[in-house]
């Protein structure tokens, strides 16, 4: 090898042993894993709303749009169904009112409100599309 080519490859492994050891010394992070499977721990102030939407005569609906709206904000959020007919949205406040609603090709659902008084940390609210 020509000694620049040399010099240059003797640099770059000095880095590289360099960088691997300042990830083993390198203190524990806050940031969950990307990889590892790992979940984030649950946090004591956050919810999780999952239901089923269903047609007038209970069959379970694909392609439902179903928007949840922050009373305090009125940020809306959306989730589309699939075959299974569920939804579902995480990391609800559990000082926060909720509005949820469904609709699919010109047929929606009743308004039902997740209040601050639900204490369940999963609740379940399940929506028929029986309005035109």
């Amino acid at each position: 090898m020509k000694p620049i080519l040399m010099a240059s490859f003797a640099t770059a492994v000095v880095l590289v042993t360099l960088s691997a050891q300042q990830v083993q010394n390198a203190p524990p992070s806050n940031n969950p894993p990307l990889f590892k499977g790992e979940r984030k721990k649950a946090d004591s102030n956050e919810r999780s709303l999952t239901g089923v939407i269903t047609d007038k005569t209970d069959n379970l609906v694909e392609g439902a749009v179903v928007q949840i709206k922050d009373t305090k904000t009125l940020r809306v959020r959306s989730f589309l169904t699939k075959a299974d007919g569920k939804y579902m949205f995480h990391g609800l406040s559990v000082d926060t009112d909720y509005e949820v609603k469904a609709e699919r090709q010109g047929q929606a659902s009743d308004t039902r409100t997740l209040t601050v008084y639900d204490s369940r940390k999963e609740p379940i609210i399940n929506l028929k599309l029986d309005k035109s």
